[in-house]
């Protein structure tokens, strides 16, 4: 099954200004405090970090292997020693993001970010930033653990982020997991991307009510007419034949449905929602408007929607009027049962007799039932017994 999702652009070295640029600055105006570094390794890493802006490939090779030496040999060092390995794993990370080598430069990060004496803000944006390179790399599972890890340690989580976590976890089809980020949002998806992966993430969910509250919202700022269809279709797969036919008719009513097609659908909605009479109203003034062609179809659907509103009148002379234009035996046969049921019996039997000659044989047990069948009504039930015996039925 296709879904219209988004697809979040991998992070490329063309989108990572904050990466390593600013290194040093970030740390040292940090809230909390980090160690001390000797002047060797300030100069050494701002050397670095200058070298990385524009680099030729070369350069970037230099800089990034440079730098994980440094990192390695300052593993176990005191606590100046550990809090530099940290950045200039962030300088490899750099360097590797820039040559498009994303799961290393993915790894880099995360050591960076498990450093013990970096400051913490410092550390959790290298988490975000190695949740972004692990995307990159095409590792979209440990990508969204990262990020979500991020989001819940955030005090403040930026709902741009959000979005990318819940984009990421669709595209896993973890629709369960999208579902609940999604509800934990403030704010209403806006725009046709967000939109379209909030619904598509509430229906392969199961949260159909969710995805149509959604559709529902939205259908009162907009006059899309595929929102309106989208929306009353939703509603039907739902069992809310009621509802279904309700936002069918505020389509209508604002002009974002129109035609024949619509309108016939209306009258089927208002059908199968229990309101009839509202399909056989929009019917008969569609019929006089000329927005339906006043064929047999449309005529018979008409006498259809009279009759399941127990209109009896108008029924009666809608089914009259079919059966006249179509001279179909079922077309009579229909007239002279509503006929009879419902009290008229010099109707029902017109219509039964004229059924009956066209070859409708169910006719001659109705005609035989009407109190006023005489001898003719009593000899063709007589005849339909005698068939019966014959054929053993």
């Amino acid at each position: 099954m296709s879904h219209a999702l988004i697809r979040w652009r991998p992070f490329t070295r063309r989108r990572l200004p904050g990466l390593a640029a600013g290194l040093l600055l970030t740390a040292c105006t940090s809230v909390q405090a980090q160690p001390a570094l000797p002047g060797s390794f300030i100069r050494d890493l701002e050397g670095l970090e200058a070298r990385l802006e524009e680099a030729p490939a070369e350069v970037l090779t230099e800089v990034q292997a440079k730098a994980s030496r440094q990192a390695e040999r300052l593993t176990a060092g005191n606590d100046a020693d550990r809090w530099a390995r940290a950045l200039y794993l962030q300088l490899a990370a750099g360097a590797a993001a820039r040559q498009d080598e994303h799961g290393r430069a993915a790894a880099w990060l995360s050591a960076a970010a498990g450093s013990d004496v970096a400051p913490e803000a410092w550390r959790q944006a290298r988490r975000r930033e190695a949740a972004l390179q692990y995307r990159a790399a095409g590792k979209t599972a440990v990508a969204a653990d990262r990020l979500a890890r991020w989001l819940e340690e955030a005090s403040v989580p930026p709902v741009e982020e959000r979005w990318r976590l819940i984009g990421w976890l669709a595209e896993l089809e973890r629709w369960e997991a999208a579902a609940t980020r999604l509800e934990a949002l403030e704010e209403v998806p806006r725009g046709e991307g967000r939109r379209t992966l909030a619904l598509a993430i509430y229906r392969q969910a199961g949260r159909d009510g969710e995805a149509l509250a959604l559709l529902r919202e939205q259908l009162g700022r907009e006059a899309d007419p595929a929102e309106w269809r989208r929306a009353a279709a939703l509603a039907q797969q739902l069992g809310e034949a009621g509802l279904a036919a309700a936002l069918w008719e505020a389509g209508w009513r604002r002009g974002a449905l129109s035609g024949e097609e619509d309108l016939r659908r209306l009258a089927r909605l208002h059908l199968a929602g229990g309101t009839p009479a509202r399909a056989a109203e929009h019917l008969e003034r569609g019929l006089a408007a000329g927005v339906l062609a006043s064929d047999a179809r449309h005529r018979r659907l008409l006498a259809t929607a009279w009759e399941a509103a127990r209109d009896h009148g108008r029924a009666l002379s809608a089914w009259e009027a079919v059966a006249r234009d179509s001279e179909q035996a079922t077309d009579w046969l229909r007239l002279g049962q509503l006929a009879h049921g419902w009290g008229e019996e010099a109707l029902a039997g017109r219509a039964l007799r004229r059924a009956r000659a066209l070859g409708a044989e169910e006719a001659e047990a109705w005609l035989a039932s009407l109190p006023d069948a005489g001898e003719e009504g009593a000899a063709a039930l007589a005849d339909q017994v005698e068939r019966s015996v014959q054929t053993g039925a």
